[in-house]
């Protein structure tokens, strides 16, 4: 017998094929040494550089659901201002998209991962960038891409595993190999969007595999809390500076970054 398919489930049918097609486009990488500019050059990609001759440690800074802004160049200048290099990477630009804040899979974080992963490949190969002192930081949509790469699935084939990695309030899920970098997560207590409890579950399943990891959790603090922004009401989601929270987490990145990556 021949069953045939009622025209709505036939269109849902083909408009999930169509939005697979589009999720498979969208987690293949498109970091490209071509599109790296300079401090706020508009390219895909922004370098930042130390002043001197290096060879400098480097940072692959991704950003959160809102796409590459200011907070995000304070931070690449930050770590530049600390003596690293920081390699700020699009990952929504060249894809054709704006922001991914109330549709996260659109772009996944495994995609923004891979972009990090051959974002920092190219800056090994250059003689101003220490090539085993190359690692990565991210925020919120950029820090739940931070845990896909630290762990043992991820590097691809070739590509070496980040020397520190630090995930700003991330989406948290289930660790689906043991780690394979020193990891810092943190996050705010008050969180309503990425709750802190699923990133202690995490942090407790995880394999460390001989591996450090810190999470820390900063009382009454919301979303975004290393922000300049007034609490205000984002997406849905309560997101806003804590610049007490601000101020020790970044005593702690510094600290962090300085027992791994420092010469």
């Amino acid at each position: 017998m021949t069953r045939t398919c009622p025209i709505p489930a036939l269109a849902s049918l083909l408009f999930g094929l169509v939005l697979a097609g589009v999720f498979s486009a969208q987690a293949q990488p498109v970091f490209s040494p071509a599109t790296v500019g300079g401090p706020r050059s508009g390219q895909a990609a922004e370098l930042f550089l130390p002043e001197g001759r290096g060879p400098f440690p480097a940072m692959v800074v991704l950003h959160g659901c809102d796409g590459v802004g200011p907070h995000y160049r304070n931070w690449a200048r930050r770590l530049r201002r600390w003596g690293y290099a920081a390699l700020l990477v699009d990952s929504f630009g060249p894809r054709g998209v704006r922001e991914v804040c109330a549709h996260g899979r659109e772009v996944p974080p495994e995609a923004q991962a891979a972009d990090a992963f051959h974002a920092a490949a190219w800056l090994r190969t250059r003689p101003d960038i220490a090539p085993g002192r190359v690692g990565v930081i991210g925020f919120s949509h950029g820090g739940w891409a931070v845990l896909k790469a630290v762990l043992a699935d991820a590097p691809p084939a070739g590509v070496a595993a980040f020397a520190a990695a630090i995930a700003f309030y991330p989406g948290c899920e289930r660790p689906t190999a043991p780690l394979v970098t020193d990891t810092l997560i943190l996050i705010g207590a008050d969180d309503d969007w990425t709750p802190p409890g699923r990133c202690v579950r995490w942090s407790q399943t995880v394999n460390r595999n001989g591996h450090a990891l810190e999470m820390l959790t900063y009382p009454g603090a919301v979303h975004a809390f290393d922000t300049v922004a007034p609490l205000h009401i984002y997406f849905g989601h309560r997101v806003g500076g804590n610049p007490v929270a601000a101020a020790d987490a970044e005593t702690q990145v510094r600290q962090f970054l300085a027992a791994r990556l420092a010469p």
